[in-house]
């Protein structure tokens, strides 16, 4: 059952270090801590999506210079070989793609590690997909760019789907955080707000950015003009 990783009514702006300097994730996880305590980790296997990056030794080492809350996003073929690794190196909230399979046996192997736990769906994945999941999820991702590379286009087309997720959830009296990823600025990210999204990641739009503290604030107070000023 969802136990909720926002209370009702916050937000949170998430920043993804696939965007940081790979060579200072401790200062640039230090950069943001004063304004978000979340902070987003891509991870990609070459094979699921067309990229690599970082693993769980990454994760254990830049837990050891930040408190914040690891979203740890797993763009893996075989996510099940790998989450009790994150969860040992600090990971908070391990998400895994619906479109990989086996979405109950990972669901509940994330639980027995004490994981919160995220659904994804790409683009071009319905809603319906996740619906028979979400009593079981604390975050569902709709990503709203096809993962495998950052400074990617927001894709609008995804925002009715955000929507549909939101209404279902407020239907079901859940507890589930929508989350999106992709795309995500001061000007998209109030767009899925209004459709039912709370949680933010954004990558080339803070780290890209000279002041990324700053460009966290900016996101965090276009979300909330847009959901009048709650």
């Amino acid at each position: 059952m969802s136990r909720g990783v926002l209370e009702k009514g916050e937000i949170r702006v998430n920043p993804s270090i696939l965007a940081a300097d790979f060579g200072e994730l401790a200062e640039a996880a230090n950069d943001v801590a004063p304004v978000t305590n979340w902070l987003h980790v891509d991870v990609m296997d070459g094979h699921f999506v067309p990229n690599l990056t970082i693993g769980p030794p990454v994760v254990a080492s830049l837990r050891k210079h930040s408190a914040a809350f690891f979203d740890c996003h797993l763009m893996v073929t075989n996510p099940g070989e790998l989450v009790e690794a994150f969860a040992k190196a600090g990971a908070n909230l391990t998400t895994i793609h619906a479109e990989v399979g086996d979405t109950e046996a990972l669901i509940a192997q994330m639980r027995r590690l004490g994981l919160s736990v995220g659904l994804a769906l790409n683009p071009d994945t319905p809603f319906s997909v996740a619906e028979p999941y979400l009593e079981g999820i604390d975050l569902l991702l709709l990503m709203t760019v096809f993962p495998g590379f950052g400074g990617q286009s927001f894709i609008e087309d995804v925002v009715p789907k955000i929507k549909e997720a939101g209404a279902e959830i407020e239907r079901r009296s859940l507890r589930v955080v929508i989350e999106v990823d992709g795309g995500i600025d001061a000007e998209t990210a109030p767009v899925t707000a209004r459709a039912g999204a709370r949680v933010f990641v954004a990558g080339t739009a803070v780290f890209g950015d000279e002041d990324p503290p700053r460009a966290v604030v900016r996101i965090q107070d276009a979300v909330l003009a847009a959901l009048g000023g709650r």
